[in-house]
Protein backbone atom coordinates (compact mmCIF):
# COMPACT_ATOMS: atom_id res chain seq x y z
CA UNK A 1 0.00 0.00 0.00
CA UNK A 2 1.20 3.42 -0.60
CA UNK A 3 1.72 5.63 2.19
CA UNK A 4 1.63 9.97 1.88
CA UNK A 5 3.22 12.42 4.23
CA UNK A 6 0.83 14.89 4.84
CA UNK A 7 2.83 16.96 6.95
CA UNK A 8 3.22 19.72 4.59
CA UNK A 9 -0.60 20.31 4.86
CA UNK A 10 -0.80 21.07 8.50
CA UNK A 11 1.87 23.80 8.32
CA UNK A 12 -0.71 25.48 5.18
CA UNK A 13 -4.16 24.98 7.21
CA UNK A 14 -5.40 27.23 10.21
CA UNK A 15 -8.40 26.08 11.89
CA UNK A 16 -8.79 22.30 9.79
CA UNK A 17 -6.71 20.65 12.44
CA UNK A 18 -9.89 17.88 13.05
CA UNK A 19 -10.17 17.08 8.95
CA UNK A 20 -6.59 16.59 8.82
CA UNK A 21 -6.32 13.89 11.65
CA UNK A 22 -9.33 12.41 10.22
CA UNK A 23 -7.41 11.85 6.70
CA UNK A 24 -4.39 10.84 9.16
CA UNK A 25 -6.29 8.10 10.72
CA UNK A 26 -8.27 6.98 7.52
CA UNK A 27 -4.70 6.93 5.61
CA UNK A 28 -3.11 4.70 8.21
CA UNK A 29 -5.80 2.43 8.92
CA UNK A 30 -5.79 -0.70 8.44
CA UNK A 31 -7.12 -2.31 5.04
CA UNK A 32 -8.83 -5.46 6.39
CA UNK A 33 -10.43 -3.45 9.41
CA UNK A 34 -12.63 -5.79 11.16
CA UNK A 35 -16.83 -6.51 10.62
CA UNK A 36 -16.65 -8.01 14.09
CA UNK A 37 -19.56 -7.48 15.14
CA UNK A 38 -22.14 -6.55 12.91
CA UNK A 39 -24.03 -3.49 13.20
CA UNK A 40 -26.80 -1.18 11.20
CA UNK A 41 -26.76 2.62 11.59
CA UNK A 42 -30.47 4.29 11.38
CA UNK A 43 -31.81 7.46 10.41
CA UNK A 44 -34.92 7.29 12.75
CA UNK A 45 -36.44 11.14 12.88
CA UNK A 46 -34.95 14.43 11.34
CA UNK A 47 -32.25 14.64 14.09
CA UNK A 48 -32.45 10.85 15.44
CA UNK A 49 -30.35 8.02 15.00
CA UNK A 50 -29.54 4.51 16.10
CA UNK A 51 -26.75 2.12 15.99
CA UNK A 52 -27.79 -1.22 16.60
CA UNK A 53 -24.90 -3.61 17.22
CA UNK A 54 -25.67 -7.30 17.42
CA UNK A 55 -23.95 -8.36 20.78
CA UNK A 56 -25.22 -12.33 20.84
CA UNK A 57 -23.87 -13.89 23.67
CA UNK A 58 -23.31 -11.06 26.02
CA UNK A 59 -25.21 -9.60 28.66
CA UNK A 60 -25.38 -6.03 29.87
CA UNK A 61 -22.55 -5.99 32.60
CA UNK A 62 -19.99 -6.91 29.78
CA UNK A 63 -20.82 -4.56 27.43
CA UNK A 64 -19.63 -0.67 27.70
CA UNK A 65 -20.88 2.53 25.63
CA UNK A 66 -18.59 5.53 25.95
CA UNK A 67 -18.77 9.16 24.28
CA UNK A 68 -15.51 10.77 24.18
CA UNK A 69 -15.61 14.09 22.41
CA UNK A 70 -16.74 13.11 18.78
CA UNK A 71 -16.19 9.50 19.15
CA UNK A 72 -18.69 6.36 20.51
CA UNK A 73 -16.95 3.62 21.71
CA UNK A 74 -18.74 0.53 21.98
CA UNK A 75 -17.12 -2.39 23.51
CA UNK A 76 -17.54 -5.91 25.03
CA UNK A 77 -15.22 -8.50 27.50
CA UNK A 78 -16.91 -11.33 27.95
CA UNK A 79 -16.55 -12.71 31.74
CA UNK A 80 -14.52 -15.69 33.06
CA UNK A 81 -16.52 -18.86 32.23
CA UNK A 82 -16.31 -20.82 35.56
CA UNK A 83 -18.68 -23.96 34.57
CA UNK A 84 -16.80 -26.00 31.73
CA UNK A 85 -18.83 -26.80 28.77
CA UNK A 86 -18.05 -29.42 25.94
CA UNK A 87 -19.43 -27.81 22.30
CA UNK A 88 -20.01 -30.01 19.49
CA UNK A 89 -19.88 -26.79 17.39
CA UNK A 90 -19.20 -23.19 18.75
CA UNK A 91 -20.82 -21.06 16.37
CA UNK A 92 -22.00 -17.95 18.45
CA UNK A 93 -18.46 -15.37 18.21
CA UNK A 94 -18.06 -14.46 22.12
CA UNK A 95 -14.51 -12.42 21.45
CA UNK A 96 -13.91 -9.41 23.37
CA UNK A 97 -14.02 -6.40 20.55
CA UNK A 98 -13.80 -2.70 20.36
CA UNK A 99 -15.90 -1.03 18.00
CA UNK A 100 -15.36 2.88 17.19
CA UNK A 101 -18.02 5.40 15.41
CA UNK A 102 -16.78 9.08 14.05
CA UNK A 103 -19.70 10.90 15.18
CA UNK A 104 -21.08 14.42 13.56
CA UNK A 105 -20.56 17.92 15.34
CA UNK A 106 -23.20 18.24 17.90
CA UNK A 107 -24.50 14.29 17.84
CA UNK A 108 -24.87 13.08 21.97
CA UNK A 109 -25.92 9.83 22.79
CA UNK A 110 -29.29 10.36 24.22
CA UNK A 111 -29.06 6.56 25.62
CA UNK A 112 -28.65 2.66 25.07
CA UNK A 113 -30.44 -0.59 25.17
CA UNK A 114 -29.59 -4.51 25.20
CA UNK A 115 -32.54 -6.23 23.96
CA UNK A 116 -32.87 -10.28 22.32
CA UNK A 117 -29.00 -10.27 21.55
CA UNK A 118 -28.69 -6.11 20.04
CA UNK A 119 -27.49 -3.42 21.83
CA UNK A 120 -29.16 -0.15 20.44
CA UNK A 121 -27.51 3.26 20.90
CA UNK A 122 -29.40 6.18 20.34
CA UNK A 123 -28.07 9.32 18.92
CA UNK A 124 -29.72 12.98 18.78
CA UNK A 125 -27.73 15.72 16.98
CA UNK A 126 -28.52 19.29 18.55
CA UNK A 127 -27.33 21.85 16.34
CA UNK A 128 -26.66 25.14 19.74
CA UNK A 129 -29.02 27.82 18.87
CA UNK A 130 -26.38 30.43 18.00
CA UNK A 131 -25.40 28.07 15.21
CA UNK A 132 -29.11 27.76 13.81
CA UNK A 133 -29.92 29.58 10.24
CA UNK A 134 -32.01 32.97 11.40
CA UNK A 135 -33.82 35.10 9.43
CA UNK A 136 -33.11 38.19 9.08
CA UNK A 137 -35.65 41.19 8.93
CA UNK A 138 -35.65 43.46 5.85
CA UNK A 139 -37.25 46.94 6.44
CA UNK A 140 -37.95 49.50 4.05
CA UNK A 141 -35.35 52.89 4.52
CA UNK A 142 -38.44 54.91 3.69
CA UNK A 143 -38.13 58.19 1.51
CA UNK A 144 -35.09 60.09 1.34
CA UNK A 145 -34.80 63.47 1.99
CA UNK A 146 -33.29 65.35 -1.21
CA UNK A 147 -29.52 67.39 -0.10
CA UNK A 148 -30.69 70.67 -1.99
CA UNK A 149 -26.95 71.16 -1.78
CA UNK A 150 -26.37 68.19 -3.23
CA UNK A 151 -28.50 68.59 -6.16
CA UNK A 152 -27.84 71.85 -6.82
CA UNK A 153 -24.03 71.14 -7.56
CA UNK A 154 -24.62 68.01 -10.03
Amino acid sequence: MRTYDLSPLYRATVGFDRMTDLLDRVMTQDVGTSTYPPYNIEKTGEDAYRISVAVAGFIEAELTVEQREAELIVAARKAKDDTSHTYLHRGIATRAFEKRFQLADHVRVTGASHEHGMLHIELMREVPEALKPRQIAITSAGPRALDAEAVNAA
